[in-house]
């Protein structure tokens, strides 16, 4: 498969390497400033920032290559309502997380959410780190997560060092506390997650 990599930070580094191993070809690189030019690509793989992410979709429609979007902190539902091109055929795949892990971890949730709904003595919560570079906060997973709870959840972010990504879900109650966290270990897990996305196209 020919892949683009929009945004070349050090996630489109670990993406070209996870890609490269698994077979792939990097056709196009693009960074700040660089001229966007797919080359072909198939599929376009975009890690970049909420400012620019709507754009590098756009296009890349432009030139018919679809794209696996893992930028959040952006209005992607709006994008979605007001360019009609993505229902026509597959066109944009956006997760808040690629992680195979976190998609795990979003499903326990789900699962822990509906079990709660009939408990009302215990009140949700989450916290998110990350590090010092991450733009959005709340991140995009916190924010999948108390879309998933349902109700109305407080979301504690905090920015330090060089955290790749944890997250924590709590239900407390004056009897007892229940937790459950996903720790990232590094970048890897994210990358090898949008590339196996990349390979459905």
């Amino acid at each position: 498969m020919k892949i683009a990599l929009i945004g070349y930070g050090k996630m489109g580094h670990m993406i070209e390497s996870i890609a490269l191993e698994r077979g792939h070809e990097i056709v196009a690189r693009i960074d700040v400033g660089d001229a966007f030019e797919l080359n072909g690509a198939d599929v376009a793989i975009e890690f970049t920032t909420p400012a620019t992410a709507k754009e590098n979709i756009l296009r890349a429609w432009a030139q018919n290559v679809p794209v696996v979007c893992g930028t959040t902190g952006w209005d992607v539902a709006a994008l979605m309502e007001e360019d009609k091109r993505i229902h026509e055929k597959p066109m944009l795949v956006w997760k808040s997380n690629f992680s195979v892990g976190v998609n795990i971890f979003f499903e326990l949730n789900k699962e822990l959410a509906a079990r709660m709904a009939s408990q009302p003595q215990y009140t949700p919560s989450i916290t998110e780190t990350h590090h010092i570079h991450k733009l959005d906060k709340p991140s995009g997973t916190a924010k999948t997560l108390a879309e998933q709870i349902g109700t109305d959840v407080a979301i504690e972010s905090i920015r330090e060092g060089e955290v790749p990504g944890t997250h924590t879900v709590t239900w407390d109650s004056e009897e007892d506390t229940i937790v459950i966290t996903h720790i990232a270990k590094g970048r890897r897990g994210f990358a090898l997650g949008a590339v196996v996305t990349a390979e459905q196209f």
